[in-house]
This record gives C-alpha cells, structure tokens and sequence, in this order.
C-alpha cells in the first residue's frame, strides 16, 4: 500500500508493469521445483561435458598445468626436477582433481546462465539489468584472480621453495599431488579473493556502506589484505604475501572508485 503522501501514480510504472508481466507467470510449489530440479540437472550435464573434455584432452590440459613448473626450470639449468609419485593410488587422484576443477572452471559461465534463468521471474526489471553484468564482472574478476596467481604467484612460491631446499641441502622430491594440490589452492584462492570488489560495490549500491565510509577504513582494509595473502599463499615469504596482499588493496581502491558512481547514478535517478 502506498504512504498517504506518495501518489499512486508515481509508484507505477507501466512499462515495468508489462515487462514483469511478460516475464512471470503463476507458478505452483511443485511447478517450482520442477524448474529447480531442470536447473541442476542442466547444470550437471554442462559440468559433466566439461568434465569428460578435459579428459578427452587430459594430455594438453596437463601440458598448461605443468607450464609455471617448466618456467622455473628454464630460468636455471641446474634445476631439474621431475614430479614422481609414492603411491599407487596418486595418479588417479590427480586424474579426478584435474577433471573436477577443469570441468567445474570451464562449466562455471553455463552454471551462472542456468541459475540466472531460474531466479530471473522472481527479479524486477531493475534488478534483472544488475544480473548479466554482475555475474559478467563475477567470472572476469575469478578469470583475473587465476591468471595473476598462475604467471606470478605459483612461479615465485616454487622460486621461493626451491631456495630454502638448496641452502639446507635437501632432495627435492615433489610428488604430482602437492605439485598441483599447491597449484589449484593458489588459483582458486586468489581467483575467489578477487571477487571482493565486487561484493563492495554490491554493499554501496544496496546501501549498507557509503564510499566515504570506506575511504575511511583504508588502514584496517590493508591489514586485512595482508591477512588474506597470509592465508592463501602457502609459503611464508614476506615477497609473495606483499604482491597479493598491494594487488588486492589496489582492487579495494578500484571498487571505492566504482562504488562512488553507482552512488553518484543514484543520486541522479533520485533527483
């Protein structure tokens, strides 16, 4: 019901009106989790296809995983190292991690279409334009997160073990699993650690934070960043900790800039 100083006709807009009415239709419990139901099965078929073509092509999948590995050992010739396994069982684990996360990555935009048409009725017009460029900006930010950790961050933790193996005269003896065991926790982690920007520029436009008052928290939002590089990365070094956690503050600052126009757009449509 509308407040007694509002005009009803200034609540209604019939252009949304037809739009929404256009897009919904009356829907059951039951009929809902049909359509429940048909979202995950279609997002199991895409993830399954995804899963089977990385191991059609599990050969040139692992050449792209194995590539930081071969750039440490191109950057010096005494370094020969050659991943062998001690168990019988760690190959086929590797075959289930590298099928799993490839065929999860890759799926991951079909999943997001998927789970979009299901919750689209539900949305209104305003709120269904924020879908598509949210779960765009969602996958580029995870694509960003995985690139910077995969060229800079795997190359530099194996730079980094390598150095403590030779000063106290270790055998290095890596085996498949903590190769890429290290590997998939550095991308994963740094790619779901880059979607933070988007989750404040969420926060600004629902209202529950302004940009001045995150301005504000610049000192307590470095000492988080710090906190977040020391969890990810899984070697205690001051360098690679220091690269993620400058990355990550500059993403912080990044978002104040883009919360600060949607703040400024709806200050516009307000007026």
């Amino acid at each position: 019901m509308p407040r007694s100083d509002e005009d009803p006709a200034t609540l209604i807009d019939p252009d949304d009106d037809a739009a929404v009415s256009a897009r919904e239709k009356p829907m059951g419990f039951f009929e809902h989790l049909e359509e429940l139901r048909w979202t995950l099965v279609k997002s199991a078929i895409a993830f399954t296809v995804c899963a089977v073509l990385v191991g059609v092509f599990l050969k040139e999948f692992n050449h792209v995983l194995m590539l930081p590995l071969e750039w440490v050992q191109q950057e010096s010739d005494a370094i020969q190292l050659d991943l062998g396994t001690v168990s019988v069982m760690e190959s086929f684990t590797v075959v289930i991690q590298m099928c799993f996360i490839g065929g999860l990555v890759l799926s991951a935009p079909f999943i997001l279409f998927f789970v979009g048409q299901f919750v689209a009725p539900a949305l209104h017009e305003k709120e269904l334009k924020l879908v598509t460029p949210g779960c765009a900006a969602a996958f580029v930010l995870f694509l960003l997160g995985v690139a910077f950790s995969f060229f800079l961050l795997v190359p530099g933790t194996m730079k980094v073990s390598i150095g403590l193996n030779e000063l106290f005269g270790f055998t290095m003896r890596w085996t498949p699993g903590s190769y890429y065991g290290t590997l998939i926790w550095l991308c994963l982690g740094v790619g779901a650690a880059f979607e933070f920007p988007l989750l404040i520029v969420l926060l600004v436009y629902l209202g529950l934070v302004t940009s001045d008052k995150l301005r504000s928290w610049w000192r307590h939002s470095l000492v988080l960043c710090f906190v977040v590089a020391a969890i990810v990365t899984p070697t205690p070094d001051p360098i690679n900790q220091s690269i993620l956690a400058g990355s990550l503050y500059a993403l912080y600052w990044i978002a104040i800039v883009a919360a600060r126009r949607v703040e400024k757009k709806q200050a516009e449509a307000a007026e």
